[in-house]
């Protein structure tokens, strides 16, 4: 298997790049503003990436059909998730009772995953970057939904 991209969907995007060895590469967040510019942005962002194999997106509606698209068009495996299938795995039930704490908690899980990886360390660390890691880290640790 190659690299895996993790994206929580949304027009301000989170995203983080794991490599074959499942070490974090880069994460990042970007506000894309509207559909039409998310479009037209995507094939660059897997375009960053040689060796990408799978994609693994948390939520759905139009943005996730922007993904899948340009997914499906190269080739790529495709995952789709909620949040609640990558927090049960990493968060407690009392890290979860909120949507607030299971964000702070994801941060603080997020920023142990970047040490880890010896990946640079950030000045601020946006909710939908941690959850990008999050979401990553799941699909690195659930190989059998990947090949599912």
């Amino acid at each position: 298997m190659g690299s895996l991209l993790a994206v929580d969907l949304g027009l301000k995007t989170g995203l983080a790049l794991f490599s074959e060895n499942g070490k974090l590469v880069w994460y990042r967040s970007h506000n894309f503003g509207t559909t039409d510019r998310l479009r037209h942005a995507v094939p660059g962002i897997i375009n960053t990436t040689s060796d990408l194999t799978a994609l693994v997106i948390e939520g759905g509606g139009n943005l996730a059909t922007v993904w899948e698209k340009e997914a499906e068009r190269r080739g790529i495996m495709l995952i789709q998730i909620g949040a609640e299938k990558w927090r049960q795995l990493f968060l407690y039930d009392r890290e979860q009772r909120s949507g607030t704490d299971a964000k702070k908690y994801a941060g603080e899980m997020a920023r142990k995953v970047i040490e880890w990886s010896a990946a640079p360390r950030p000045t601020a660390l946006r909710h939908d970057t941690a959850e990008a890691i999050m979401i990553g880290l799941w699909g690195i640790t659930s190989p059998s939904e990947l090949e599912s």
